[in-house]
């Protein structure tokens, strides 16, 4: 009987081993389907229930030296920096050294409408603060050099405000910049030290800091960038730490992330109050240093970040320990779509491999049908169509512009991100008045305004 039982039991451990590399297979299939349409380089780590099911490089961090990606590669996280910010004012309000509900003048008395902005607004991007990285000619010309706080602050404090505090939502990383500044003014000492302090060291974050030019060139990961498609091979500058600062400073790997999200995960930097209040959206989705979402039923925290060339995503399924954590070191726009694609291949749900597509050459007067504006009916989004050169344009509103090739006649793929897919369809009246819009398997349906 012992026998059969033990028997049973090695049966139901195997099937488990069996199960955890089939879905470490698929997600390692994923992603290199993506490093091969030139979607991904960079590295990833998968897990779930505390177990590691992909932790691999892919491309190279150095082109020139065609030095591989690695897991231990160092990347800039951009803004997912702002999850680090966000966490250490919770934590400083748990220790009573701030308020949330503290108005900014409490800080900086001579700054404009500071009564009627709280650190509660700079936490949610509802204070109506300018965003400086709005500011192209700044952003072009200075940001790869060393910026004062007085320099930074002079980029947006007196700016007019996007809407009363608390009556919008605008992203501001001049609100996370700020957030920075207030912590250095509580704890007495640098937001460097502060995060290696009260974050960086309880987590054991020993391969993570701030000063990403100065780490030497065999453990980072250069950022490239291309002039058109998805060439990237162009080398982009580095913006300085003292103009990203608190809203995206931080450099880290794949490694001391998911040491990030096993202390978030166990409640051990914050209270597991303090951080329910974070997950919570106050406007658009976005809590305090969170964006909050649905993904196949379950509810993902989760923040993505950008600067010249390096993009990066740190998704978490709180409820089910699910960590996914992408950095890549090109200007790939498509992390939202792959980290969708994990979490289906980790929840067993259907998923489109990516595949090389063969572009079709249009005659101007078929592009011609397309030309105009459509609303996309689920999301009240206004896309213009416009011909330039012989290629078809949409120009979202309040969006960037996006270069479509033509799969066949009435199918496009925005040549950069090639997941985002739009068709054309006759209505009725035999024109092509319809649309269908679909990321990376989320459909949506549109039609012309005009």
């Amino acid at each position: 009987m012992k026998k059969i039982m033990a028997a049973l039991c090695l049966l139901v451990s195997l099937s488990g081993t069996v199960i955890a590399q089939s879905t470490s297979q698929k997600l390692d299939e994923l992603m290199s389907a993506y490093t091969q349409n030139h979607e991904f380089n960079g590295t990833v780590l998968v897990a779930k229930k505390g177990k590691i099911l992909l932790e691999k490089g892919y491309g190279f961090q150095n082109l020139q030296k065609k030095r591989k990606n690695t897991t231990a590669t160092l990347y800039p996280i951009a803004s997912v920096t702002k999850t680090f910010t966000a966490t250490l004012i919770q934590k400083l309000a748990e220790m009573k050294q701030l308020s949330l509900q503290d108005k900014l003048s409490k800080y900086y008395p001579d700054y404009p409408l500071g009564d009627s902005i709280s650190i509660e607004q700079l936490l949610s991007h509802t204070a109506g603060i300018y965003n400086y990285t709005n500011n192209s000619d700044f952003m072009f010309k200075e940001a790869t050099r060393h910026a004062s706080q007085e320099r930074m602050l002079s980029l947006f404090k007196d700016h007019p405000l996007d809407f009363r505090p608390g009556k919008g939502w605008n992203y501001s990383n001049s609100g996370y910049i700020l957030l920075g500044y207030i912590i250095e003014k509580v704890s007495g000492m640098s937001y460097e030290k502060a995060v290696r302090k009260y974050l960086f060291t309880p987590a054991g974050m020993v391969n993570s800091g701030f000063d990403f030019a100065g780490q030497p060139e065999d453990k980072k990961a250069l950022g490239y960038y291309s002039d058109s498609g998805k060439d990237y091979n162009k080398l982009a500058p580095l913006y300085d730490s003292s103009v990203v600062f608190a809203a995206g400073a931080i450099y880290s790997s794949v490694q001391d992330l998911y040491k990030w999200h096993q202390v978030l995960q166990k409640n051990q930097i914050i209270k597991i109050q303090t951080s329910a209040k974070a997950y919570t959206p106050v406007k658009q989705n976005y809590g305090y240093g969170w964006i909050i979402d649905s993904v196949f039923s379950r509810r993902v925290v989760s923040h993505s970040g950008g600067i010249p060339g390096y993009r990066s995503n740190f998704a978490r399924i709180v409820e089910d320990d699910v960590c996914i954590i992408l950095l890549n070191n090109t200007e790939t726009p498509g992390m939202s779509i792959i980290t969708r694609n994990i979490v289906a291949v980790l929840y067993n749900q259907p998923y489109k491999l990516p595949k090389v597509k063969h572009v079709v050459k249009l005659s101007a007067d078929i592009l011609a049908q397309y030309a105009g504006s459509f609303e996309v009916e689920q999301q009240k989004l206004v896309i213009d169509f416009r011909i330039e050169n012989g290629i078809l344009i949409a120009y979202p509103v309040n969006g960037p512009r996006s270069v479509l090739a033509a799969a066949d006649e009435t199918n496009f793929f925005d040549i950069e991100q090639e997941a985002v897919e739009i068709s054309f369809a006759k209505d009725e009246t035999g024109k092509y008045n319809k649309l269908k819009l679909d990321i990376g398997g989320i459909i949506r349906t549109g039609h012309r305004i005009r």
